[in-house]
């Protein structure tokens, strides 16, 4: 056989350079290995912070000649911390499976880097990506959930920042999503294609696809009381109230007004998930309602406007059941406590009628304050007693007209909690609240003002699944600005006006 001599004109192409990020991603079990951490200062704090906030469990020796005070302060509280005061020597990585040189003399941390490799061990080198044979990303973690991120040792801040941004974007409710999954997945008999194509099918709905199968019995409860409730309502009135037929027959233009009010309002409360309650009550004490008869028409409205906009959260997957359940019963009871009592007093409403709207005022000011530190960053944890928040807010929102958003949201959220989570909760349960309160005011009150309370329930049920759809598509800081500048300035002029009459 011949050979061809090669042709020496012919240039060889070398492969493609791979682009992009060619790191591979791997979570390691630290409490399985031993890492040994060389350096005391700043860099090899920050290190040993990012690997026990992580893994607080890991077992890791830290060798240097000096320490800071932090680093000896987590030494003492954790047993599987060791520090050892001296200087490297090539024998500290014997028993090593990781190894990290984190001092502020390049040429040590070169030799640490030699004495690691003749041992076949990984190291990562402070501040030198080409020494380095793995990095410490970013870490986004919810509960069972942990995201790394990675620049390929470009930009540690880039990483920092989207840390940040995902921290904010993903709720904390996602690991109750995950802890749900684990239950379905081990609840799945059949063969392994069909659990993998059963829990495709469920978690679709996590971007945007199919959603898993409504809650039928869930759908049927809240609707089924609405009707039936609103039909007894209507019933009850018509044959004891001669003034809610005559309304039916001459409608006041009164209702026009109070028609519009609650749409606007009713839009506002979609958009920020507070205020219906407080600027509905606000506006029908500048027109001349009584505190008791205010709230029974702010409480009649909510029920249709909070039913539909609950039923819109619930459908988008806003709402979260064991917070609905905390909140429920304590908001009722309340709820149905603070509706008897304002009835009682409804002789004394020029009396009442000031401090309502001192309430409102109040509020006012919540409103502007919350306006204020929308977009600061929450430091406070989560609240604990959630029932108790349901309790105080239910009674409070039942005398005064409203609340429940202002101070029942206002806190789940400075506490912590996702903000679409808790306005797609507090909206649910604001219907059974809604429902119950307003029973109780219809019982005890031999009302008027049909035309406020008719103008109120249509104006918010025309505006409520336009609200929840928008209630992410607003700026929610200009609108809460507006309304607490109007809640204050006419529950200034209520209270004024009611004492020039003393004087």
């Amino acid at each position: 056989m011949t050979l061809l001599p090669r042709n020496k004109n012919l240039t060889e192409v070398p492969p493609p350079k791979p682009q992009g990020n060619q790191l591979f991603p791997v979570f390691l079990k630290l409490e399985n290995l031993h890492t040994v951490l060389v350096g005391g200062g700043n860099v090899g704090l920050e290190k040993l912070t990012a690997m026990l906030q992580n893994s607080p469990n890991a077992a890791i020796t830290v060798i240097s000649k000096t320490f800071l005070p932090q680093i000896e302060e987590l030494a003492a509280g954790n047993p599987k911390l060791t520090i050892i005061q001296k200087a490297f020597a090539d024998t500290d990585l014997d028993g090593a499976d990781l190894a990290m040189a984190a001092t502020n003399d390049a040429e040590l941390n070169r030799y640490i880097r030699q004495s690691a490799h003749d041992r076949k061990l990984l190291v990562n080198v402070a501040d030198k990506p080409d020494l380095c044979d793995f990095y410490l990303g970013s870490i986004v973690q919810k509960g069972d959930l942990k995201i790394g991120i990675s620049t390929n040792g470009k930009s540690p801040t880039v990483a920092k920042r989207l840390k940040e941004v995902l921290n904010e974007a993903l709720p904390a409710e996602l690991d109750t999503t995950l802890q749900q999954m684990s239950e379905i997945r081990n609840s799945l008999s059949g063969d392994f294609a069909y659990k993998v194509q059963e829990l495709n099918r469920v978690t679709a709905v996590l971007i945007g696809g199919e959603k898993p199968p409504s809650n039928n019995n869930l759908k049927l409860a809240v609707w089924g009381t609405f009707v039936a409730f609103l039909a007894i309502t209507i019933t009850a009135l018509w044959s004891k109230e001669p003034g809610f037929q005559a309304f039916v027959a001459n409608i006041n233009p009164v209702f026009y007004y109070f028609l519009a009010a609650g749409f606007v309002f009713a839009m506002i409360d979609g958009a920020i998930g507070m205020s219906y309650g407080v600027t509905s009550t606000t506006f029908s004490l500048s027109m001349g309602i009584p505190p008791a008869s205010a709230s029974m028409g702010v409480h009649l409205s909510e029920i249709m406007s909070n039913g539909i906009a609950g039923w819109m959260h619930y459908r988008m997957g806003n709402v979260n059941w064991k917070l609905f359940k905390l909140l429920l019963v304590p908001g009722i009871i309340g709820a149905v406590t603070g509706a008897y009592l304002l009835s009682s007093l409804e002789h004394y409403a020029q009396y009442t009628k000031p401090l309502v709207s001192l309430y409102t005022l109040i509020l006012g000011f919540v409103i502007l304050t919350k306006a204020i530190n929308l977009n600061r960053k929450r430091t406070s944890g989560k609240i604990k007693n959630i029932s108790l928040l349901g309790l105080g807010g239910g009674f409070i929102d039942a005398v005064g007209g409203g609340g429940w958003g202002s101070i029942v949201l206002s806190t789940l959220i400075a506490g912590g909690r996702h903000p679409r989570f808790s306005l797609g909760t507090v909206k649910l349960s604001r219907f059974f609240i809604a429902l119950t309160s307003s029973l109780t005011f219809i019982t005890m009150l031999n009302g008027k003002h049909w035309e406020a309370v008719a103008g109120l329930v249509i104006g918010s049920a025309l505006a409520s699944p336009i609200a929840a759809r928008i209630s992410n598509k607003i700026s929610a800081k200009a609108i809460m600005f507006s309304v607490a500048v109007i809640v204050i300035l006419i529950s200034f002029r209520s209270i004024i006006n009611f004492a020039l009459k003393l004087i």
